[in-house]
């Protein structure tokens, strides 16, 4: 069992921990009434990670602490700059089966082993205010490092940090700053203990989570498509964790990160090498359709909710409430397996593991050295030019299943075109994000009408069932009869939306 906490905290270089008279006086600090001593704890901990130090360089950390209030496995995830997410379980002579799964997006499903122990002599401070509330905490932290497996190499330094207390504003975090500064007290040069540990003892250096790939020019095309793609690949991995806790619009979230990778690596095949990019695409499509099936049980079942409770209630016949939540119970289960067993595939891994190599080591093309300019331009358009094709063939169509398949082929396509702005917004500027925002527009329109093409199809069924356990169909027939009256209104703003979008000086613009 596992549990989880949001850390906000800084770490700063401190003279010592024995003679404490540096340390100013921080009831200084607007808001800070008091600073009370809270005794001594002793810890040591050993940090896990691969060979290659995947999580660190991750800036992630997995450690085994005993000692102190929480003694037990603890994960830090990133979450932003000052802030982390801190994953607890018991401790146990092995790493915990949650814990080593949510680090898998990290590790690539390389082993963890023992990098480095820190044992730490830690004094606490509370910083509390007038009314005795706990704002921070204050920890003086003399620690003692030594590599793993055991060494000679050893490493020593004290260090402070302020951790901010659950709910208290974190501009309180930057007064105490204030205050350390004039008297001298900077930040410490290290993200974390173990960074400073894995250099100290000689261990290795984390590898840079970001940098320029093997082969490419700075300012080139490629320099600004990899960026893109690095961008991606930390969304996919960052979110894999919380995809396996079931974290709200996670899943969502992932999906929309391999829609991007897999439409990138397509719209600029000119820049790398296909040969290389198809079989990623096709992995990727993999991940996001075994990933589609929970999403789109949530988006139905919220539509098909809303639908119900927006309905007058002398217009709700029977146990209808009851029946869309069986319903989505029994499909919502098996779609929630279907994404846990995507993540813990052979292939899942393998995928992560091809994404870090295509973003350090590019399978280049000539395109790839040019400016951005005219090879972003030229993707951009390509893809408009295919979305305009499927627009006209749709609205070309009557009403019925063929427009609808048109419709839903024009949505993707939308997709494509916008994902295949968002690159190019560095070098293109305002006329990329002109068509991406209009073009969004579009893609929302043929979204809402794909959605409704789902719901009514689910509501066939829901009323067939509905009808053979002796309820009355009639409002799963009046739901059904809302959902065509929408996607019919979707069918009539196409075209204006679409006029919109396809203005010429929209895409003259990007080729100047």
């Amino acid at each position: 069992m596992t549990r989880s906490k949001r850390e906000t905290e800084r770490k700063y270089d401190a003279p010592s921990a024995e003679d404490t008279s540096w340390l100013p006086d921080l009831t200084e600090v607007d808001g800070i009434a008091s600073v009370v001593e809270k005794g001594t704890d002793e810890l040591d901990a050993v940090y896990w990670d691969t060979a290659d130090l995947r999580l660190a360089g991750a800036s992630a950390t997995l450690r085994r602490r005993t000692g102190g209030a929480d003694a037990g496995w603890h994960l830090k995830l990133p979450l932003s700059e000052d802030s982390r997410e801190e994953i607890q379980a018991p401790l146990s002579d092995t790493v915990p089966e949650a814990l080593h799964d949510l680090t898998l997006s990290r590790t690539r499903g390389a082993a963890l082993r023992p990098v480095v122990r820190l044992r730490t002599t830690r004094d606490t401070r509370h910083l509390v205010d007038a009314e005795g509330t706990v704002l921070a905490e204050l920890t003086l932290d003399r620690v003692h490092a030594e590599a793993r497996p055991a060494t000679t190499a050893r490493a020593a330094w004290t260090e402070m940090e302020v951790e901010l207390a659950e709910d208290t504003d974190p501009t309180l975090l930057d007064l105490v700053e204030e205050t350390l500064r004039k008297h001298g007290i900077d930040r410490a040069g290290h993200a974390s203990k173990l960074a400073r540990a894995l250099e100290g003892t000689g261990t290795a250096a984390p590898p840079r989570a970001h940098g320029r790939a093997e082969g490419v020019e700075p300012g080139s095309a490629a320099d600004e498509l990899l960026g893109y793609l690095d961008e991606q690949v930390n969304t996919l991995v960052n979110l894999d964790p919380a995809v396996r806790r079931g974290l709200p619009d996670s899943v969502h979230q992932m999906r929309v990160a391999c829609r991007r990778l897999r439409s990138t690596l397509r719209s600029f095949r000119s820049v790398l090498a296909r040969e290389h990019t198809d079989p990623i695409r096709d992995e990727l499509k993999w991940l996001g359709g075994e990933l589609g099936a929970e999403r789109d049980q949530e988006v139905l079942v919220e539509r098909l909710g809303a639908r119900i409770d927006a309905s007058p209630p002398e217009l709700v016949l029977g146990p209808v409430a009851a029946r869309l939540r069986g319903w989505h119970v029994a499909r919502a289960a098996a779609a929630r397996q279907r994404s846990l067993d995507a993540l813990l595939s052979p292939r899942y891994p393998a995928l992560l593991s091809a994404l870090a190599d295509l973003t350090r080591q590019p399978p280049l093309r000539p395109e790839a050295a040019r400016g951005p300019e005219k090879v972003m331009a030229k993707a951009v358009l390509e893809e408009y030019a295919r979305l305009a094709g499927r627009v006209a063939h749709a609205l070309e169509l009557s009403p019925g299943t063929d427009r609808d398949a048109a419709l839903h082929q024009a949505r993707k396509a939308a997709k494509k075109t916008r994902y295949a702005t968002e690159p190019a917004r560095g070098s293109l500027g305002r006329p990329a994000r002109r068509l991406g925002k209009r073009v969004k527009a579009v893609q929302r329109l043929l979204g809402e009408h794909q959605d409704s093409v789902v719901a009514r199809e689910a509501l066939r069924n829901l009323a067939l069932a509905a009808h053979a356990a002796g309820e009355s169909a009639f409002t799963w027939g009046l739901l059904y009869g809302q959902e065509q009256a929408a996607a019919e209104r979707c069918e009539r703003e196409l075209p204006a939306a679409w006029a919109h979008a396809s203005k010429s000086g929209l895409r003259e613009a990007l080729a100047h």
